[in-house]
């Protein structure tokens, strides 16, 4: 049994609560992982400046993946890699959005813009990512400098089917797929993911075989595809758990500090 020297661990819905708290025992588990000599990051649909406040408490040394990990920025906040949206992409994908009658969030790498204040989610993006949003009247200046695009909405099965036109219409031209039930997530094409636990099995010289991922939703299947041990949420789809090799406990009840037991109990790592 191939021993783990990696893990990569979404955040929402998987490494933080429902209320966006990191509970103590996922903490230990990170810092266990850590003194067992075995790496852990961070990817997640977030922008980077989202993902800042988890460095510190994590003890994190390697480079995190934001946007669906499209981007590879170190734990200074500085840019590894940075990919954006091919502009003609952004722009059809806000048209289909439009059509379905999501709220647009534009990101660039440092910048969140919206055109609609009052969109019932910008309250929850606001405390989920710990930064105020830019109010613009029109993306089109933005465009060309799209790290990712968001389109929030209550209607979920609307969502869905957002989702399934705009991979129609944007074919290989951009990524999307839904973080949370409510966001659709355009990010540049030929990056997810997987991409990312795939350039950090490399940076650290080992197989992909040699990495757990950690998950809850449809972004998070492009790393269960690549890594030798996947990991589903209890608090994830049916879906999502059938394509895991193990399912653990929900968010809210400390299940990723669980699935970490297990990986060190597995690597023989005496508790």
């Amino acid at each position: 049994m191939t021993q783990i020297s990696l893990v990569v661990s979404d955040v929402d819905g998987t490494l933080l609560t429902k209320d966006k708290t990191l509970t103590d025992r996922a903490r230990g588990a990170v810092q266990r992982l850590h003194k067992a000599g075995i790496g852990f990051t961070i990817t997640s649909s977030r922008p980077a400046i989202g993902m800042r406040f988890l460095i510190e408490p994590l003890a994190l040394w390697l480079p995190v993946g934001p946007f669906n990990g499209s981007s590879i920025v170190d734990p200074e906040m500085n840019p590894v890699e940075q990919h954006l949206i091919p502009a003609g992409a952004a722009e059809r994908s806000l048209q289909i959005l439009r059509d379905f009658g999501a709220d647009i969030w534009l990101f660039t790498y440092d910048k969140w813009l919206i055109d609609n204040p009052g969109g019932k989610y910008v309250p929850h993006e606001q405390h989920t990512i710990r930064s105020e949003p830019t109010i613009v009247t029109d993306f089109s200046p933005y465009l060309s400098s799209a790290c990712k695009i968001v389109g929030a909405s209550a209607d979920a099965a609307g969502l869905e089917a957002c989702e399934k036109a705009m991979q129609e219409a944007l074919g290989s031209e951009a990524t999307a797929v839904r973080s949370q039930t409510y966001y659709l997530d355009i990010t540049p094409p030929g990056f997810n993911k997987g991409t990312f636990v795939e350039a950090m099995a490399k940076r650290l010289g080992i197989a992909t075989g040699a990495v757990a991922t950690i998950g809850d939703m449809q972004n998070d299947l492009a790393m269960f595809a690549v890594s030798g041990v996947s990991i589903a949420m209890g608090n994830a789809t049916d879906n999502v758990k059938d394509q895991a090799t193990h399912v653990t406990a929900s968010n809210e009840q400390d299940g990723f500090a669980e699935a970490m037991e297990m990986i060190l109990k597995r690597n023989g790592v005496c508790s």
